[in-house]
């Protein structure tokens, strides 16, 4: 697997393979903020929207590649407040179904910990469906959960669920203090 962090013109340019990871996501059953069964054209222009917040350095997104297919990805939402630019927002850390189990969401997670810790971000926060398989991944890499919202958001089948908040301090790195 390659991973590479995507400027704009990639995200465009990869934004069918990055679709249908997102549409196997969901129709999966994993809760990223669609309900299944996700139309194609949806994710398609979901993610033609992300490509400008990407342009304008509101987002940043790694994809991994395995033979030139897009098997995962990961972003990093950037607040726009003054009083927040030392943290982060983790967001769509997805695995195509059939590259799950090989460690490919832990080396995603760490790509983006990283980057977060070269750019300054000291602190990252996520959400994710209470009881999910995610879950284990973020407590298992060191993320705390501070706690649960009831019937947050609607699952992919469209049941209410509740959502888990985590966080992590990230150290800065060398190339930051």
């Amino acid at each position: 697997m390659i991973v590479e962090r995507l400027d704009a013109a990639r995200v465009a340019v990869d934004k069918a393979g990055l679709a249908d990871l997102l549409a196997d996501t969901v129709n999966g059953g994993a809760s990223v903020g669609f309900l299944a069964p996700l139309d194609r054209a949806e994710a398609l222009a979901w993610w033609e929207e992300r490509a400008g917040d990407v342009a304008a350095g509101r987002l940043a997104v790694w994809a991994a590649y395995d033979g030139g297919r897009v098997r995962g990805t990961v972003s990093l939402a950037f607040p726009r407040k003054p009083n927040s630019r030392h943290r982060a927002e983790l967001v769509k850390l997805m695995v195509h179904r059939d590259a799950r189990g090989r460690g490919l969401g832990r080396g995603l997670l760490t790509t983006a910990e990283g980057a977060a810790a070269e750019a300054g971000i000291t602190l990252l926060h996520l959400d994710t469906e209470t009881g999910s398989p995610a879950e284990q991944l973020y407590r298992s890499a060191g993320w705390t959960a501070i706690g649960a919202i009831p019937d947050y958001a609607a699952s992919p089948d469209g049941r209410l669920r509740p959502t888990t908040i985590y966080y992590k301090h990230v150290p800065a790195t060398a190339l930051t203090r």
